[in-house]
């Protein structure tokens, strides 16, 4: 299984950075988080804010991922129905488990990498603070950490989504739509209940509060697990989804 997972990761990470389009989505990903943080003025500017700390990009971050995470799952079980060549891949003697998850890894790691900047500028704030290093290491690795199991939720979510059809386009709008359900959504309903245990508890059922928790540099066992058991529910979603049998499972569009 291990062997099937590394030349699958291999092969997806491949030809991902194959065409044009995979640079395309991670330099839009970094300009924009580039921009917000070192170029437009407002409160994520780490120029104007007057603190030595990236804070703005953790608050960026989950939305931007919004549409990076979609775009790198969107074609990696759409296209192979889309073409035909899902069937061909699972009569291989490769199961459908290694399948899900070597797919899984290649768009985990093509997020990480997208995360490298971050730790590029956190030097840069490191050196630049008054006196050097002057910065909030604990905060900062907590919300990168936080960013790293928000990334392999996401990235579950977009397999799922492309699992469940053969449109890539389709896929990108279901996965984004989950994703930002299952990240913001309970706030948003829990903000509607004046019961302040009732809003905990809902809150508490979607990402938003976990990887704030995550944030403030501290990582609870109970965070780390509920990023785990969310990822592994949606890769169980995909790989139910490619077994299927039943076509009319699939949404054609």
């Amino acid at each position: 299984m291990i062997s099937s997972v590394w030349n699958l990761l291999k092969k997806e990470f491949r030809s991902f950075f194959n065409t044009p389009i995979g640079y395309i989505i991670l330099a839009i990903f970094f300009v924009g988080a580039g921009l917000f943080l070192w170029v437009f003025p407002g409160e994520y500017n780490v120029l104007n804010s007057g603190y030595a700390n990236i804070d703005g990009l953790f608050v960026l971050a989950p939305w931007l991922f919004l549409f990076l995470c979609p775009a790198v799952t969107m074609r990696l079980i759409a296209e192979e129905r889309q073409q035909g060549t899902i069937e061909l891949l699972l009569t291989r003697p490769i199961s459908a488990c290694s399948l899900v998850v070597g797919k899984f890894l290649s768009a985990w790691l093509i997020m990480v990498i997208a995360l490298i900047p971050a730790i590029i500028w956190y030097a840069t704030v490191y050196v630049l603070a008054e006196p050097m290093g002057n910065v909030d290491s604990g905060a900062f690795w907590g919300s990168f950490i936080g960013l790293l199991f928000l990334a392999s939720v996401y990235g579950a979510i977009g397999l799922f989504g492309s699992s469940i059809t053969r449109n890539q386009l389709t896929a990108f709008v279901v996965s984004a739509i989950i994703s930002f359900n299952i990240f913001y959504g309970f706030e948003l309903i829990g903000s509607l209940f004046s019961d302040g245990d009732t809003t905990l508890f809902i809150k508490n059922i979607g990402i938003h509060a976990h990887y704030q928790s995550m944030s403030r540099g501290v990582l609870d066992s109970r965070d780390v697990l509920y990023m785990i058991i969310i990822t592994v529910l949606f890769l169980l979603g995909a790989k139910t989804a490619l077994t299927q049998k039943n076509k009319f499972l699939h949404i054609k569009l």
